[in-house]
C-alpha cells in the first residue's frame, strides 16, 4: 500500500466514509508503515475488512481468466477481488496496479477504478486540496511514484 507512505493519506477518509479492504489484500500487507496505518484505520472504523464470498471469488477468477487473451497486464487475485467487489457492490476500486486500472475498459467491467492521481484530483474537486499540482508532487515524492 503505497498510500501509507503519503503524509496526507487521510484524504481517503474525507472522500470515502469507509474503505473496504479485502482479506486477500490484507494478507499482502506485511511491513510498516502500511501495517500500522491499516491497523489504526481498522480500529478507528475508517477501514473495514471485506470478507470474500464464493460468488465474489468466482467473479474474480473470471476476471483473471478474461484478461489472459487481452492486451492487459496480469490482474492478480487480490486486485481481481477488488474489481469483482466493485462491480457487485458499486465500490470505487483503489489501486496502483496497472492491470486492474485498465481492466474495466479492456474487459468491459462496470466499475470505477482510481489510482492515487484520481483520489488527489477528486479531493481537490471536493475542496480538500488547494494546490492539486503541489499535492500530486508531494504524493510522488513521498510514495516514490505517481
Amino acid at each position: 500500500m503505497d498510500w501509507a507512505r503519503y503524509s496526507n493519506r487521510n484524504l481517503l477518509f474525507k472522500l470515502f466514509d469507509v474503505v473496504h479492504v479485502p482479506e486477500s489484500v490484507l494478507r499482502e500487507i506485511k511491513l510498516p508503515p502500511a501495517v500500522d496505518w491499516v491497523a489504526e484505520s481498522l480500529a478507528a472504523g475508517n477501514m473495514a475488512l471485506f470478507t470474500e464470498t464464493p460468488d465474489v471469488e468466482e467473479e474474480a477468477r473470471r476476471i483473471m481468466a478474461a484478461g489472459c487473451d487481452k492486451p492487459l497486464k496480469r490482474v492478480d487475485f487480490p486486485e481481481a477481488v477488488c474489481l469483482a467487489a466493485g462491480v457487485r457492490f458499486g465500490y470505487v476500486v483503489l489501486t496502483e496496479n496497472g492491470g486492474a486500472y485498465f481492466a474495466p475498459r479492456v474487459l468491459g467491467l462496470g466499475v470505477e477504478v482510481w489510482r492515487a492521481f484520481e483520489v488527489i484530483v477528486e479531493a481537490w474537486r471536493a475542496g480538500y486540496v488547494e494546490d492539486v499540482v503541489g499535492e500530486l508532487r508531494r504524493y510522488e515524492r513521498e510514495a516514490l511514484h505517481l
